[in-house]
């Protein structure tokens, strides 16, 4: 009897976990960056590329023909209304310029790049 009660449970959890990782949303969209660019400080040069976010993991990857270019922590804030397409911020620091936010067409969310330099540490 005990162990019928702990393979229910044990399916139970199974099942739980595999419903919770259905309902990871993954934001994807293709973009053209018109100008060398730094993303959390890896350059990612001109060109055609896919971005993705995971709203769980909060993760941030560009690809380019299905290889991964970079990949970096970012957080999600609102918008006063829907963007009608996705698109781009990025400012000009010195010589460089830096991708600081994205955001996807019919969301009302922009994806905020984490910066290296704000991230925890200790010595």
């Amino acid at each position: 009897m005990k162990s019928i009660v702990t393979k229910i449970m044990l399916l139970g959890l199974l099942v739980s976990l595999a419903g919770t990782a259905a309902f990871a949303k993954v934001r994807k969209s293709n973009v053209s960056l018109v100008a060398d660019t730094k993303v959390n400080g890896t350059l990612v040069k001109k060109g055609m590329y896919q971005i993705l976010f995971n709203d769980e993991s909060g993760e941030l990857s560009i690809m380019k023909g299905g290889k991964l270019i970079v990949k970096t922590q970012a957080t999600v804030e609102k918008r006063d209304q829907k963007a009608r397409t996705s698109s781009l911020l990025t400012v000009q620091d010195g010589m460089e310029q830096k991708l600081v936010s994205i955001w996807f067409g019919g969301t009302n969310e922009n994806v905020v790049v984490a910066e290296a330099g704000m991230q925890a540490g200790g010595n």
